[in-house]
């Protein structure tokens, strides 16, 4: 995959490319080890699926640096490895932590298939984004021989040993480590455990391995001096980069997530081995975010570039997106931004394209390389890679109608060498299509087709140019919804109207607050039915049509919040929106522009439903009878906040036991049901929780807390399937751990002085429903009811706990020291508390409840 250097020619520019280094932690000029020459080396991908936009965001930005330095002149060699090749032992493949291995006996392939294939689809990738091919594809399983040769040497000099036919680097032998990523080696071992066997052949916990001794049956192994083996995860970089390279390379690119452990460590045995500097600026992306959350699988926001392609965005959007911000600042990426973008880019693009019908002749190159402006432009460029600064330039050149149009052509395209935007090659593309469809009709101003379209639409175009022209702008408006609704959008200039393919989901949200309450309007049907949408085509199909069966005469609209989803999910939820119903059924899709979360997505839903009744739905329920023959009658009864089939019952609100009711402490989340008045006074779920998991425990809590009762409706059972929940199946051990801890503690922290409000603290003298508050002097929290400030040490407080109608007593709360608030893994052992009721102990199950619900004094 070798391609020939970026050719040298005389620099242009007095300017030097100045970059931040992570080394050094300044901004420094970039000086070539060769005048005249620059090397780069990328950390390329590891192909066991589809990169991220994340991912893709650190190769752009290696991209726009190497084409500013070759825009200055200069020649660039540049070199990006594919691992293909897994590095785990089987101890942790069987986690699934061996993504590669993990990944082609998933799919049943050999894992050199799945590395061939996911290559060629990250190369497709790069070209779609327009990123320069670099010079050299070194792929890990061809230089094998080069890591066993760097592995030997390290060992023979004593700066690696042998611990059973593993190979680790002597960290103690390197007495820079740390510099780059600023870890102190003696802190570094502290941090450390042992994770798998491997690690008992360490001399020192914070060694890394450089080639790994082969388990019985690994599919992935090669001879070596010492048995059977693979490499480990940095010794690969290190032999590429050096045999295409040399010894030495002057900017090394990637994520900031590869600054620790990856490119320390290969930093470490690359000096170690050769004696010399190994890279003289290292260069890190930001991360990508979504809704402040780093992309990752694991947060079900790895966004693919054919994800933003289903969803109807030009690739090159996305790259337009990513000069908005600096490579060094996180960006938080949401589909609007993107739609914002793709505006934008389409309307750069039609600038070049007026300029290319006006110019004419256009400016030599030569003279446009001295220009003011395009001064001004590698100014940016060289100020740390300014593209936000590079793009204003670029848009004043664009629109300064002082300028020749020839020099405005001139310098644009000159700027987008550097840039990548490839304003001139889509205009060449498109050029003769415009010009086939300039309208031949009487009108005020020609219509040019950025497609082919039908003269239809082209008639439609020209007709609301003459309305606008005649300022009948109701006719106008009208013609416009009438192209959109064609998938046509028109774009207004100065002499001529553009009609552009229109993009889709005009009514992105990214805030659940952003779809208007219909909570204090009148009710529009009898019952609302609300699903989320994320990537479950399959599952949520099959809870739609089984809603759709059981629906009998009963008057019912569904409200479908889409979290983010692509691909089939999304392209069927679009044809379901525009539909506007199902089997007669009123059907509303809320599309959102990310994964917004569990909670948010539910809001989002709560707040557009206009039924009597809200029936919230998981899609790992398929109805198979009528539900409402049982929750219409429950919900009369005024005490009852919220119902369901399935509920829970807890003796200290920490472990959760299923019961049959009929009260209970919550409702499970896979079919809850409750009155629209009463979410007004309840209020909607926290969307801090973006798992589903302990939601339902938390929000049931607060129905409970207004006065409400939890009530199980048994009945329902024998109208469904529960089939196995999606998400949940779809997680590893450790994810769901994660998960279900960073809920627990949301909801630990929230509702550890609820005790009150439990089944079994209910007080049948009392005959009251639940409910209570709490008497906080501190107003200053967001929630004063259920928080408090931080305890230091141990200590106890007292809180007021006021129940309806005429009764109130007091809990005294001892906490314990915070260090030993969180134990890993056990949920009995979080955030202890103990409470100690000053009244008499209640009686552990309650007698059967009035129908009328007690007022509260």
């Amino acid at each position: 995959m070798a391609r020939k250097s970026s050719p040298a020619r005389e620099p242009q520019t007095p300017h030097a490319l100045r970059l931040f280094n992570t080394l050094t932690r300044t901004v420094e000029p970039v000086t070539p080890l060769r005048a005249g020459h620059v090397s780069i080396y990328t950390c390329g991908p590891t192909v066991y699926r589809e990169v991220h936009i994340g991912n893709l965001r650190s190769f752009m930005m290696a991209d726009w640096i190497r084409r500013t330095l070759t825009l200055d002149g200069l020649a660039v060699r540049h070199v990006k490895n594919i691992t293909d090749v897994g590095h785990m032992r089987q101890d942790v493949l069987d986690r699934g932590e061996d993504k590669l291995i993990a990944q082609a006996l998933k799919e049943g392939k050999t894992p050199w298939e799945i590395a061939a294939y996911y290559t060629e689809a990250f190369l497709r990738d790069e070209r779609r984004l327009n990123i320069l091919p670099a010079d050299v594809f070194p792929r890990a399983t061809d230089h094998i021989a080069e890591m066993i040769r760097v592995t030997g040497d390290l060992l023979s000099r004593d700066i690696a040993y042998e611990g059973n036919g593993n190979i680790f680097f002597s960290v103690a032998k390197f007495p820079d480590y740390g510099a780059l990523s600023g870890n102190l080696l003696e802190l570094l071992g502290a941090g450390m455990h042992t994770a798998s066997e491997l690690d008992s052949y360490k001399r020192a916990p914070e060694d890394f391995p450089l080639w790994k001794a082969a388990e019985p049956g690994r599919l992935m192994a090669w001879e070596s001096p010492w048995g059977m083996g693979f490499p480990g995860w940095h010794i690969e970089c290190t032999a590429m980069s050096i045999k295409h390279l040399g010894p030495q390379l002057d900017i090394h690119t990637g994520g900031v997530d590869n600054i620790f452990p990856h490119h320390e460590d290969e930093r470490a045995q690359s000096e170690a081995w050769t004696g010399l500097r190994f890279a003289r600026h290292w260069v890190h992306g930001q991360h990508l975010l979504a809704d402040g959350l780093k992309m990752a699988k694991s947060t079900g926001n790895a966004y693919s570039l054919s994800d933003v392609v289903a969803r109807g965005f030009d690739p090159l959007a996305l790259r337009y997106l990513f000069t908005q911000v600096k490579y060094r600042a996180r960006v938080n990426f949401t589909f609007r931004a993107l739609r914002a973008a793709q505006v934008a880019l389409d309307r750069l693009r039609e600038h070049v394209a007026w300029l290319v019908r006006e110019a004419g002749d256009e400016v030599p190159r030569g003279r446009m390389l001295q220009h003011a402006r395009m001064d001004e432009f590698q100014v940016a460029l060289h100020d740390d890679l300014n593209l936000p600064r590079a793009m204003a330039t670029t848009w004043a050149v664009a629109r300064d109608s002082t300028m020749p149009t020839a020099t405005r052509l001139g310098l644009l395209t000159l700027f987008d060498e550097a840039l990548g935007l490839g304003l001139r090659d889509y205009t060449t593309e498109h050029a003769s299509r415009r010009a086939a469809h300039v309208s031949s009709l009487a009108s005020a101003l020609p219509v040019v087709s950025d497609e082919k379209s039908p003269e239809a639409l082209v008639t439609l175009a020209t007709r609301r140019s003459q309305a606008r022209s005649r300022h009948r702008w109701k006719q106008a408006d009208s013609l416009r919804a009438r192209l959109r609704a064609a998938g046509w959008e028109p774009r207004d200039h100065r002499d001529h109207t553009l009609l552009v393919p229109a993009i889709v989901n005009e009514r992105l949200i990214s805030h659940s607050s952003e779809i208007p309450s219909r909570l204090d309007q009148p009710d529009t049907c009898a019952i609302s039915v609300c699903l989320l949408a994320h990537e479950n085509h399959d599952e949520l199909e099959r809870t739609l049509a089984s809603v759709m069966r059981q629906r009998g005469q009963i008057d019912i609209e569904v409200i479908i919040t889409d979290n983010g989803s692509t691909g089939q999910t999304y392209r069927w939820l679009r044809d379901l929106d525009q539909a506007g119903q199902r089997d007669g059924v009123p059907v509303r899709v809320i599309f959102a522009d990310h994964d917004m979360g569990f909670a948010a997505g539910r809001n989002a839903a709560l707040r557009a439903a206009g039924g009597r009744l809200i029936v919230v739905l998981d899609t790992s329920i398929e109805l198979t009878g009528p539900i409402w023959d049982a929750i219409i009658p429950a919900l009369e009864d005024a005490t009852v906040g919220v119902a369901g089939p399935f509920g829970l019952v807890t003796d200290d609100l920490k472990d959760y036991r299923e019961d049959a009711g009929p009260d209970v402490d919550a409702i499970e989340q896979y079919l809850m049901v409750c009155r629209r008045e009463t979410l007004r006074e309840v209020g909607l779920p926290d969307e801090r929780f973006r798992f589903y998991r302990l939601m339902d425990l938390d929000w049931s809590l607060e129905f409970k807390r207004s006065g409400y009762r939890a009530v199980v409706l048994p009945e329902l059972r024998e109208c469904l399937i529960k089939h196995p929940h999606r998400e949940w199946e779809s997680l590893s051990d450790d994810e769901r751990a994660t998960k279900s801890k960073k809920n627990f503690d949301l909801y630990y922290r929230r509702r550890h002085h609820a005790g009150s409000l439990l089944v079994a603290a209910y007080d049948p003298e009392q005959g009251a429903p639940w409910g209570h508050d709490h008497e906080i002097a501190d107003d200053t929290l967001r929630e004063p009811r259920f928080e408090h400030p931080p305890m230091e040490g141990a200590g106890g407080h007292t809180h007021e706990h006021k129940h309806w109608p005429d009764h109130a007593h007091t809990h005294e709360h001892t906490h314990e020291p915070a260090e030993r608030w969180h134990q890993p893994h056990t949920l009995a052992h979080y955030v202890p508390h103990r409470h100690e009721p000053t009244v008499a102990k209640r009686a552990k199950r309650q007698p059967e409840r009035s129908a009328t619900r007690t007022s509260k004094s």
